[in-house]
């Protein structure tokens, strides 16, 4: 292992693969020697990272799937267990935004999809691919959050509501965890970032004056790199 290569041999998984922080994410995984398994739901996108990702001398593979679908999460850990035997490294960072709004508007079957996709998917990943992050020298979990989770916003509080519990139950992972040392937990926080989901929330902000998603992607890979503590939630500033 080289230092421009620290993830060389390691196995990642980026949800959320397709744009945006997951897809910088992925390439900065890559770039560092990782290889990287892209989650997403449509292949079109991730194919356009996948070949900066081979460009640039990483490799990559690609998983095209809904993580809402019935099964689908148990049946891409069984596919990539099969093929490897540990996973060293996971980012948690498909999400939605759903609609912004004063609670008693929050549309119910919207909020359902909403905590499905941010909250309870994200638990599945963890309880599928458990046992592989356990076979791993030292595991890395990384879940993506928001500040709103730690400190509600008015008409957020669908969104913040979804990361507030994430949030808790990415620490709890980290504390039943924490004595054994093989898994540890990084609640990442990206702050204001130029992303489609953020010119959404904020329509009229200028992009320009925001930083990029590699600015957090190379955070997150500083942060695996580390020494800090499990459960600690950081936010990234720039």
């Amino acid at each position: 292992m080289t230092t421009d290569r620290p993830f060389e041999g390691k196995l990642a998984l980026v949800t959320g693969a397709s744009r945006g922080i997951g897809a910088a994410t992925a390439e900065a995984l890559a770039a560092r020697g990782a290889h990287v398994v892209m989650v997403a739901r449509t292949a079109g996108e991730m194919e356009s990272v996948e070949e900066r990702i081979h460009a640039a001398g990483g490799s990559a593979t690609l998983a095209p799937l809904d993580l809402l679908a019935d099964g689908a999460i148990g049946k891409l850990a069984h596919a990539i267990s099969q093929r490897w035997e540990a996973l060293d490294i996971m980012v948690l960072n498909a999400a939605t935004l759903g609609s912004l709004g004063p609670v008693e508007h929050i549309d119910g079957k919207e909020f359902a999809r909403l905590i499905s996709l941010n909250l309870l998917a994200n638990q599945a990943l963890i309880a599928a691919f458990d046992p592989m992050m356990r076979r791993s020298e030292r595991a890395e979990l990384v879940g993506l959050t928001s500040s709103v989770g730690a400190e509600p916003r008015a008409f957020w509080g669908a969104y913040g509501a979804s990361k507030a519990a994430l949030d808790t139950l990415l620490g709890a992972y980290a504390d039943e965890h924490a004595n054994a040392g093989k898994i540890r937990v990084h609640i990442v926080d990206p702050g204001a970032t130029r992303t489609k989901m953020r010119a959404r929330a904020f329509p009229g902000e200028n992009p320009d004056t925001l930083k990029g998603p590699e600015t957090v992607a190379d955070a997150i890979c500083e942060r695996i790199q580390s020494d800090c503590p499990t459960g600690e939630r950081m936010r990234v500033e720039g």
